[in-house]
């Protein structure tokens, strides 16, 4: 596997395990309406959480919150509708981001819950 691909499903990997031990429920991961994907679907108490998970190496020097734009925002809008109709959801949805800078004592992670919303 590339690196990449290798650096990302870890992002993922540590993003779920924060989500879980914060009380929330995974319903689906890698998630796919067409050529769309959402990393992670979780649910808390009051919502259905649409979580895009993106991860660096320190050495980028991006953010990597910022790799998440308008196209990639409508993109997570439009396949996280397809997820409600097809499952029926009635929960309010969310829309999150974790990013995750991998350094070379670890990693750091910052969550942002609501980073985006859906007008529709």
């Amino acid at each position: 596997m590339k690196r990449e691909i290798l650096q990302g499903r870890r992002g993922e990997d540590i993003a779920l395990e924060y989500l879980l031990q914060r009380g929330y429920v995974l319903r689906e991961r890698n998630w796919r309406s067409s050529h769309k994907e959402i990393d992670l679907i979780m649910e808390s108490e009051n919502y259905l959480h649409f979580v895009e998970v993106k991860s660096l190496n320190t050495a980028s020097g991006f953010f990597p919150g910022d790799n998440v734009t308008k196209q990639k925002q409508r993109n997570l809008i439009c396949a996280a509708r397809n997820y409600i109709i097809k499952k029926r959801i009635e929960k309010e949805a969310q829309f999150d981001i974790i990013s995750i800078t991998f350094t070379k004592d670890g990693y750091d992670l910052e969550y942002m819950p609501s980073a985006f919303f859906s007008f529709y």
